[in-house]
């Protein structure tokens, strides 16, 4: 797998990447994700600490039923929390979670350096062109409706073929609109019920047809807690359970809250396939 031009900064995707979750939220499903300015700091200091290579942050809930918040109040969030770890950590790579072009342009110029977009440009036509205007490399994630109706009875005929069959044509048109850099995500929990995610985590290999960096983001999501009747507090052993299956199946990217055992996953992964 090559290595992915990030302003500059090269992500070697040779080996399994962590990126770890900092959400500049008042209602993201897991609450030791929140962070604000004050925190944000403290939060991302750990986790680059304990090894991740990307921080992933984002200013609006992409939990089933979320409410839409506009742009600004988005930039609002991020971009202080960005500038800060920028100041603190210059080395870092950054990716900004969110599907409006405008605070994807307000974010690179803060200093990110990837656009990880939930909707793969379905929710804001100017995205793929303001990406590639910005010339950083973009996360492309299927999803099936929107935050707030995806989990309204989500349907398929073949989860995994229509998921690769979207992200197809998703790579397509990103390529077309100038986007160098592209990575994809399955997107686990956004549009899916408990059976097409295990479907679709069983079957990730069927993504490789794209010759792709693939990114995988089930940490603490209801596809583990609702399975095992928990709450996502105790979500940790079935993530990381999860992960092993995703990096044997090749996933490149985990995207996570607890970025010490996912470390420790991929360290051990890579002496199970060096053998």
């Amino acid at each position: 797998m090559k290595s992915i031009n990030c302003k500059g900064k090269l992500l070697d995707l040779s080996s399994p990447k962590i990126m770890g979750i900092l959400n500049t939220t008042p209602d993201s499903f897991y609450a030791q994700s929140r962070v604000n300015v004050d925190s944000a700091l403290q939060l991302a200091t750990q986790m680059i600490n304990q090894g991740a290579h990307i921080l992933d942050v984002g200013g609006q809930s992409s939990r089933p039923g979320a409410e839409a918040i506009d742009s600004q109040q988005e930039i609002d969030r991020i971009v202080p929390v960005i500038e800060q770890i920028v100041a603190n950590f210059p080395h870092i790579l950054i990716s900004v979670d969110t599907y409006f072009a405008a605070a994807a342009t307000a974010a690179v110029q803060a200093g990110a350096h990837i656009v990880n977009d939930i909707s793969a440009g379905t929710l804001d036509p100017q995205m793929l062109k303001t990406v590639a205007d910005l010339q950083v490399p973009y996360i492309a994630m299927h999803m099936q409706g929107s935050p707030k109706t995806m989990q309204q009875n989500p349907q398929y005929q073949h989860v995994s073929y229509q998921v690769l069959q979207f992200l197809e044509q998703t790579v397509q048109q990103a390529r077309a609109a100038g986007i160098v850099d592209i990575i994809i995500d399955p997107g686990f929990g956004f549009g899916k019920t408990l059976q097409h995610n295990y479907q679709l985590l069983a079957q990730l290999n069927c993504l490789h047809i794209l010759d792709l960096p693939i990114l995988v983001g089930v940490s603490r999501k209801s596809m583990i807690y609702k399975a095992l009747e928990i709450e996502p507090e105790q979500a940790l052993n079935g993530t990381t359970f999860l992960h092993a299956i995703a990096l044997q199946n090749g996933a490149n990217i985990l995207r996570v809250h607890d970025v010490a055992a996912a470390v420790e996953c991929v360290k051990l992964h890579q002496y199970l396939t060096a053998n």
